[in-house]
């Protein structure tokens, strides 16, 4: 932990000899790999990596690096990113009136067990504002009240965008916010935004999901983690989880595994995005975990 860590991320459009390429980049700038994953899409050509690299004086290596890495871009293309290993994301949390997963994901943060900052709240409803502010984080309350003109949700939407803006966030989570996102606002947020949904989606559309699934005798309880995308529900998948239910369960249990479960879904998505472990892949993602 005394030696400057950093994350260096690449997807480069063919595979060819890359990985020794990059590797070979950081060992010539006295960089020592300490991890490394990587992936080759044999039907894109596409070629994914993610390497820890640490150094004792960092401050000296990094521009060698630096210029290393863009002159691989250069020749072969490859899109990279290089980023302090200890750094914690910032990070805007937008909920509605379903908290367990804020609140779950507030726990986890002040608890060292996510390495994010949570830098604010943004919700539609004003009920969790004291839960918010008792972690002495900024809430603000945006509402929509129903029948709400297309113009009101463009204010609204703006006032969020000036939220995320203003506070240098590094990417933002649905947890539970229960608003359609206008294609302007997801375009502005691409590939920064993470929501969590029941994977009851599309089966069960609509209120009471559970109660739906109830009814029809589902056997498995499921959650579903995704980068947000103007086509709801159907963005690039991070992480899914299921628990298997029975006859027994009423609504109510079924709806409290389900929450349980997007708890754990959620977090851990939060977490391999913070760690930069998630990389999109045109409809889908590459997870190093």
């Amino acid at each position: 932990m005394n030696r400057d860590e950093y994350i260096i991320t690449i997807c480069a459009p063919r595979h060819d000899d890359m990985a020794t390429q990059v590797m070979g980049a950081a060992a010539a700038c006295s960089f020592k790999i300490s991890e490394h994953a990587q992936y080759h899409d044999e039907f894109t050509g596409k070629f994914f990596m993610r390497l820890c690299v640490s150094c004792d004086g960092a401050a000296e290596c990094l521009p060698d690096l630096r210029r290393e890495l863009g002159a691989l871009a250069e020749s072969s293309g490859l899109v990279w990113s290089l980023t302090d290993a200890h750094s914690r994301p910032r990070v805007v949390i937008m909920v509605s009136k379903f908290g367990h997963c804020l609140n779950d994901l507030l726990f986890r943060c002040k608890s060292g067990l996510l390495p994010v900052q949570i830098v604010a709240v943004v919700s539609n409803h004003d009920d969790f504002r004291s839960l918010v502010e008792n972690y002495d984080i900024r809430f603000y309350h945006f509402p929509l009240p129903p029948g709400a003109e297309p113009h009101d949700k463009r204010r609204q939407e703006s006032r969020i965008l000036e939220v995320v803006g203003d506070h240098q966030a590094d990417f933002v989570v649905l947890a539970r916010y229960m608003q359609i996102l206008s294609p302007q606002l997801c375009k502005a947020l691409e590939g920064r935004a993470i929501n969590i949904h029941h994977s009851f989606l599309p089966s069960f559309k609509g209120a009471r999901p559970y109660l739906q699934a109830h009814e029809r005798g589902v056997k498995l309880i499921g959650a579903t983690a995704h980068i947000v995308t103007s086509d709801l529900d159907e963005g690039p998948i991070v992480e899914q989880c299921v628990e298997r239910v029975d006859h027994s369960m009423s609504p109510e249990s079924l709806s409290a595994i389900g929450r349980d479960t997007e708890c754990i879904v959620l977090a851990r998505a939060v977490k391999w995005f913070a760690e930069r472990r998630v990389m999109l892949n045109g409809n889908k993602t590459i997870v190093f975990r």
